[in-house]
């Protein structure tokens, strides 16, 4: 069984969003790695200040193969944790058969996932700037407070805001919008398990969203749950309560992981 962890932060945040999350999952004795993306692996004022021109470029399928390389040289495979885009690319990594497990939580949509009223509202700031398919875009305080982070008062918004939001590349939302480089294999048999985690309030991947992603992985034998984290927006992994989310997360992972192995075990027994 994994004691190795693997979290995947997503578009418009930095690794530092998981370190509660780290501390959390140390203090029970396992190892946490949580990798910056492509081109962010830097303090967030100097990315606010100066982002990378290249950033605007990045795709999912490079960003994806970042945290493959790095998979490559842990000892065990990892359980991957990823929220948003982060998400998608924990289901991704899944697809390639990397992983033990992976809990994706509040997903970026995957090629032919339709997006809800409201999601497609807090992506519009990104299909409305100029060529922002090929640039680095920054988010506003007001989108941040609406539809990133609801669930907190004012404050603590702008806490959250000035502490976590970093530029990000406009052109991954259109690789979800067109399925270009996003695709799953959604009826693989051989993948390894998966938790999808969806808020009840959340406007930047609205649940039937990630019903949508859970739906279509009803076409595979391997093992696939869906939970709903009552009164949650998006920001749920930093939000008041962050702990039992962190705490569903693990737990599950474990428990598939125990049942995965016993299943191998009986079927082994019954050939």
């Amino acid at each position: 069984m994994s004691k190795t962890i693997l979290f995947i932060h997503g578009a418009w945040l930095t690794p530092a969003v998981w370190q509660p999350w780290q501390r959390r999952y140390e203090a029970l004795g396992y190892e946490t790695l949580a990798p910056a993306w492509p081109l962010l692996d830097r303090p967030v004022q100097a990315l606010r200040d100066a982002a990378d021109p290249a950033l605007g470029t990045l795709t999912l399928g490079r960003i994806v193969d970042h945290y493959a390389a790095i998979i490559a040289t842990l000892p065990e495979p990892p359980i991957l944790i990823g929220h948003s885009y982060g998400g998608l690319v924990a289901q991704m990594l899944l697809d390639r058969g990397l992983g033990a497990a992976a809990v994706s939580i509040s997903p970026a949509p995957a090629a032919g996932i339709k997006p809800g009223p409201k999601a497609f509202r807090a992506a519009l700031p990104v299909f409305l700037a100029w060529r922002g398919w090929s640039r680095a875009l920054r988010m506003g305080f007001a989108g941040f407070a609406r539809d990133f982070a609801n669930g907190l008062d004012a404050r603590a918004q702008r806490e959250a805001f000035e502490r976590h939001v970093v530029p990000a590349p406009g052109r991954i939302y259109y690789q979800s919008v067109l399925g270009i480089g996003s695709a799953i294999e959604w009826s693989k048999p051989d993948r390894a398990p998966l938790l999808l985690i969806s808020a009840e309030d959340d406007r930047t991947v609205e649940p039937g969203m990630v019903r949508q992603h859970y739906d279509r992985y009803r076409a595979s034998a391997a093992q696939t749950e869906l939970k709903s984290v009552n009164g949650r927006g998006h920001w749920l992994i930093a939000d008041r309560g962050w702990e039992d989310v962190a705490d569903t997360a693990l737990q599950w992972a474990l428990s598939s992981q125990a049942q995965s192995r016993s299943d191998i075990v009986q079927a082994a027994h019954a050939t």
